[in-house]
Formats: C-alpha cells, structure tokens, sequence
C-alpha cells in the first residue's frame, strides 16, 4: 500500500523568477523531482533499477521483516516536508561520513574556533549549505525559514580562502551524489557565492508564528572529531509547535548489542566487513510526525546503493521499562555545560545502578527513542542556555516513539521564544514512559535544595 498523505500529491512550485522548476514523477512508492528544461528521461532515479533480490537484500537487517512504513495509517500534513528533510539528512550523513572518514581520522581536518569555543569544521557549513540549498530548491527560497547554528563570518575572511574551497569541492562532491538519494542536484556545481547564500539564509530568529526549520548541521561537533557519536538535526517548527523531526546518526549503530562495544573497536570491525554483512556502521536515520503515535528508523545507504524509502523504514518505539532500578541513564559526555555530580546524585537517589550512558549530541534522544536507554537528563550550569536546535528533533522523535519530554517541572518544552529554550525550568527530563517520568520529576524537586546548581 503506498503512503496515504501529501507525499502522493507534492505542491513542489513553480516559483515565477526562479532559475530552476521541477517536475514530479511517481515511481512505486516515491516522488522524484527533476527539472522541467534540459533533463532527459535516463536521469531520472528510479527504484525500478534496483533488482528484488537487491532490494530483500538490502533492508534484511533484522529478522523477520518489521512492517514498512508505506503499510500504515495516513500520516496527514507535513507528509512532503518529511519526505524532503529525511533525504536531505540521509544526504548529510553521507557528507559527514566522507568528511569524518577522509579527513578527521587523518588528523588534518580544517577546525575553526567560535565565540563560545565551540569547534566547527568542515563539516558543519557543509551540511548546512546542503540541507539550506535543497530546502529552497523544493519549496522554494520565498517559502523556507531556518534556524540554524552556523554564519559565514569565520569562512568569508581573506584568511579563509582555502577552508571555503575546501567546503565548495564537499559541498558540490555531495550534490553530485544526489539522485541516489532521489534529489536531482544542480545542473552545474555551485560557487563559493551560492553555498555562501546557502548558508547565510539560515538566518531566521524563531518566533510564535508561522514556519521555520530548525537545524543543527553536525550537533557534537566534539564526538565528530574525535570519530565518536554525532548527529544531524532537523526539525520544523510551525506556530511554535515542532511537528517533524529527522535525526541521522552516522555511528550510532542499528544493532543495540553493537552499543557494548567500544567506538573504535566499531570503526576497526567495520573496515574488515563487507559493505552487504551485518556489520555494525549502519548507522541510522530517525524520524517522526507529530499525531501519528510513530517514530520510524532506517539505515543508512552503504557502498553505491540507492534510498529506499519509506520502505527501508521500521517502527521504533520506547523501552516499557518503568522501574528506576533497572533503567538506564544518558547524560552529556562534556561537564562544561552540563553537571555530572548532580545527575549521578539523583540517579543514585533513584536507585539506579547501571553506569550512565554518555555520548555526544541528540544521539541520546536516539537512544531513548529505540529503547536503548530509558531516562535522559541534562541540568546546565548556571549561566548556560539551551539552544532550540539541540533538542527540537529529538523530542518529537522520543514523544512520537512513547516517551515523554518535559522540563524538570515537567512542563513541555517552549520552542516558541525564540533561538533558545527560553523559561526552562532548571533543566531537560526524558523518559521512556509516563510513570518512570513522574518518578524523575519527583526526585529531582527532593534533591534539587541541597545541590550547588
């Protein structure tokens, strides 16, 4: 059964003024977009070309088959703007991957230092320049407000120069890949001035009203250059309300038992695997649809296959886990914005026993999502605030799997005010179900008093 929404009829514009104008053609369960002028037939990507045996190879991860995503309910508004953004983050992950693979693992990846200290890389205005460029080419620049991390005043300096060509050949090396993504690229690579546009148009402040992506291009830049977990994070925002939101996690594997291993063992058995064996580097793209009661996970694309989605897709949904003793913890691996000491206090207050699992970035969220963890909580220093972009996909995600996401007072998150989660109430709370959360929130109001936050 093919997918039942707005994917099956796409409003792609034909925006008057605009260079390039699409059609749209329906192939099994999916749209292609190609341009009207100058595209021949033959380009046109196509499941088709994929062989059966192909295909049953391709997504026999996990035994038996799960159902596919196109054989459920009607997913409503938004379909298209999922479908759009979950390629785009498909295209990322795999910007990320080569970037990570080919330069940050030899130690020679081009990393600038922002005003809170932050690294940015390569990396990061890629992706952003990536995922800008294809947002504004499928709906149209008029139509598309971002939030994002990254500007150009780092990469527009005079000193600059060889870091900005650098992001142009990862940029336009990228685009090049995109029908196996079921995206038609540009017909001619992009300049420094157009990924430049790209990347600068990311400049919306939020708000109350209307609709407006949120993304971090590579959120924990700290584990990506380290060659540990990382993830991209888009989500859209309208009135205030995050209604999707894709999160693609390179190296966080598919399989849970993979999670015991240590990372670069991860990284060392990948590279004596075969591209087609179980091996663990399937990392993972995760999504979700506010009102649908569904998140949904599928791997990442391996060697020179092509997406196949939706129906690479297989429902997640949150561990049942509801007793503290026996649940796990995620917490942020870096203490400069975070503290270790409280949350280890009240998890010890709660009975839990098992050591934290700490990783980088919205990969926590992930966690939580799949049921790989059941609790994730953060409480910044005094002084820190939480950025929109670091939280919106994850939380649609873990509340469309099951969970639920509040601020210690367990009071929803306010993605509303702006650029920041302004009204935080001390900190984030994450739990994999209702009771389990209300058990969190209380013992946070018992221990909070005697804590130095």
């Amino acid at each position: 059964m093919s997918l039942n929404c707005s994917i099956l009829n796409p409003k792609v514009p034909d925006f008057q003024g605009q260079r390039r104008i699409y059609n749209k053609t329906h192939v099994g369960n999916f749209f292609f977009y190609h341009r009207k002028s100058h595209q021949p037939k033959n380009n046109l990507v196509s499941v088709l070309s994929m062989s059966e045996s192909k295909q049953t190879q391709f997504h026999s991860y996990s035994p038996p088959p799960p159902p596919l995503m196109e054989d459920h309910e009607n997913l409503g508004p938004n379909c298209e703007e999922l479908d759009i953004a979950v390629r785009a983050v498909h295209m990322a992950c795999f910007l990320c991957q080569k970037v990570q693979d080919s330069l940050v693992s030899k130690g020679n990846s081009p990393v600038q230092s922002k005003d809170d200290n932050s690294p940015v890389t390569v990396a990061d205005w890629s992706v952003q320049a990536i995922v800008s460029w294809i947002l504004a080419e499928f709906f149209g620049s008029r139509n598309v407000s971002i939030v994002a991390e990254e500007d150009i005043q780092n990469l527009s300096k005079p000193n600059a120069a060889g870091l900005l060509e650098t992001v142009v050949s990862t940029v336009n090396d990228c685009l090049a890949e995109a029908p196996r993504f079921g995206l038609q690229g540009p017909e001619i690579p992009l300049g420094s001035s157009e990924i430049l546009e790209a990347i600068s148009r990311c400049n919306s402040t939020g708000g109350p009203r209307g609709r407006f992506w949120a993304l971090d291009p590579v959120d924990g830049t700290l584990g990506f250059v380290r060659g540990d977990q990382y993830a991209v994070a888009l989500a859209l925002i309208d009135d205030g309300e995050v209604v999707l939101g894709v999160l693609g996690c390179p190296n966080y594997p598919m399989r849970k038992e993979w999670l015991s291993y240590h990372h670069r063992y991860h990284r060392i058995i990948s590279k004596l695997t075969p591209p087609s064996s179980e091996s663990w580097d399937k990392g993972c793209v995760i999504c979700a649809k506010r009102g649908t009661g569904k998140a949904w996970m599928q791997p990442l694309i391996l060697g020179n296959r092509k997406l196949v989605w939706p129906s690479s897709s297989r429902p997640i949904q949150v561990s049942s886990v509801d007793n503290p003793e026996l649940a796990t913890f995620c917490e942020p691996v870096e203490k400069s914005n975070s503290s270790h000491s409280f949350t280890a206090g009240l998890a010890h207050s709660l009975g839990i026993r098992k050591q934290p699992l700490r990783v980088y970035s919205m990969v926590k969220y992930a966690a939580i999502a799949r049921g790989d963890a059941e609790i994730f909580m953060k409480f910044a220093r005094t002084g820190y605030k939480e950025k929109i972009w670091d939280h919106a996909a994850g939380v649609v995600i873990v509340q469309e799997a099951g969970g639920v996401v509040t601020d210690a007072g367990g009071r929803p998150l306010n993605f509303s005010k702006g650029l920041f989660l302004e009204g935080l109430d001390r900190g984030i709370v994450a739990c994999a179900g209702s009771e389990l959360h209300e058990k969190i929130i209380a013992a946070v109001d018992a221990s909070w008093s005697s804590s130095s936050l």
